[in-house]
């Protein structure tokens, strides 16, 4: 029989690591696979050096290979035992990406917001500034002359993300000259968000919320290739120009190269109230555009933010409008927002909201 790496991998399957419940391939316990005719040889990684199952999940592994190729394939002798290196994202529970089809509707507000709403429930989160070509998050927290310190760990430099608001904070922003447009090629930008990523020293998370560059690109392929993304909102105001370009980020989202689950969309700019008229609404960008949208696409409508003046005041002060008063109606948005996030999170698959 010939050995492919697809029957391989199948047949590790059948491997059980017991402490976690779940076979070794899930568990990504499985590196370097070489197959040179009938010899086989890959990498078990353990999460703990000398990990006293090593040697039972070693002898499943030949077990179940030679069931499936015959007693005449070479593994044993073959198999290389490595504990896990650290990966600065294992501690992190959920990975929210949100994302927009074109700039200028808000997207780094929403997440800025989001970032805040779900701290505020007691969980433990962490905001990055993934807009590579125009960081915004140091602005919106009063951090504009923030610089991360760096720790060398065994070797490696290790960056200590900003706290604020009981959140951690890292941005592109805390590296470059603010006055300076950066002129980075996309190669150099995806890297630059997998150090953001990979060298923060993020630790135990509940939520790491990160603000994508708007459109689609480069960044976004590398982020989602790169990282286990539990979910990614899309950011649009009701206008058809935005909507159109809304729909193309769903379309790239659910691309048989990407398959990331689509948390919903949420509309930002749903509608203007002045301050002094608190029970007004004016649809300056159209009426329900989002809702149609959502509808179209089979996505829940997650949110609907107004236009409101305190929304950008707040932003510009450093102190995003979700710390303010519980009762204030945009703060009350971002909070059912937030709980529709939470619910699709945990129920992915739900059906829209009403």
């Amino acid at each position: 029989m010939s050995i492919s790496q697809e029957k391989l991998i199948k047949a590790l399957k059948e491997v059980i690591y017991f402490p976690k419940s779940d076979n070794i391939i899930s568990l990504k316990m499985v590196d370097n696979i070489s197959i040179e005719g009938k010899r086989i040889s890959f990498t078990l990684l353990f999460p703990e050096p000398n990990d006293k199952n090593a040697a039972i999940v070693e002898q499943a592994c030949i077990d179940a290979l030679t069931k499936t190729f015959g007693d005449d394939v070479e593994v044993r002798g073959n198999i290389t035992l490595k504990a896990k290196t650290e990966d600065a994202l294992s501690g992190i529970k959920h990975i929210i990406a949100v994302g927009s089809g074109k700039g200028g509707v808000g997207k780094s507000t929403v997440s800025a917001n989001l970032a805040v709403s779900l701290q505020k429930t007691g969980a433990k989160v962490g905001l990055l500034d993934a807009d590579i070509y125009g960081p915004s998050i140091p602005l919106m927290f009063g951090l504009t002359d923030a610089r991360p310190l760096a720790e060398n760990r065994n070797g490696k430099d290790v960056i200590i993300p900003i706290e604020k608001y009981g959140m951690k904070i890292i941005s592109i922003g805390f590296f470059v000259d603010p006055s300076q447009a950066l002129l980075w090629r996309g190669p150099m930008a995806s890297n630059a968000l997998n150090q953001l990523l990979r060298d923060t020293d993020w630790g135990e998370l509940d939520y790491l919320v990160i603000d994508l560059p708007p459109g689609t690109g480069d960044i976004h392929l590398t982020l989602v290739q790169e990282v286990p993304v539990a979910g990614v909102a899309i950011v649009s105001t009701p206008q058809e120009v935005a909507l159109a370009d809304a729909r193309k980020a769903f379309s790239m989202f659910n691309s048989d190269k990407i398959k990331v689950p689509i948390l919903g969309l949420i509309e930002n700019m749903s509608w203007f109230t002045p301050a002094e008229l608190p029970e007004n609404k004016y649809y300056i960008f159209g009426k329900e555009g989002g809702k149609k949208l959502a509808n179209e696409s089979k996505v829940p409508l997650l949110g609907e933010i107004p236009l409101v003046q305190s929304i950008c005041e707040s932003g510009d002060a450093g102190k995003p409008i979700s710390l303010l008063d519980d009762n204030n109606p945009v703060t009350l948005a971002f909070d059912k927002l937030t709980q529709n996030i939470i619910r699709q999170l945990n129920q992915p698959k739900g059906p829209p909201f009403a």
